[in-house]
C-alpha cells in the first residue's frame, strides 16, 4: 500500500461524508452542530460532528480534487 492509495482513501472518505444529508440522515441520530452545547465541541462526538460539517463545507474542492485524480489515473492507469 503506497502512499498514493492512502490519498485516494483519504479523498473517498472525505466524499463519503460530504454527501450526508443533514436533514435525513444526521439529525435524526442527533449529529447536528445544533445539538451539541458549546463545551460538547470537545468531545469525540463534536469532534466528528465537526469533520462531518467540514467535509460539506469543502464540497467544492473536493469536487476538483476528484476530478484531478480521475484525470491522474486515466493517464496513469
Amino acid at each position: 500500500m503506497g502512499l498514493w492509495t492512502l490519498l485516494e482513501a483519504c479523498l473517498l472518505f472525505a466524499n463519503a461524508l460530504a454527501i450526508l444529508n443533514e436533514d435525513r440522515f444526521l439529525a435524526r441520530r442527533g449529529w447536528t452542530l445544533a445539538e451539541i452545547p458549546g463545551s460538547g465541541r470537545n468531545s469525540l462526538k463534536g469532534q466528528i460532528i465537526g469533520l462531518i460539517h467540514a467535509c460539506q463545507f469543502f464540497r467544492l474542492p473536493l469536487i476538483i480534487l476528484n476530478i484531478i485524480v480521475i484525470v491522474l489515473k486515466l493517464f496513469t492507469g
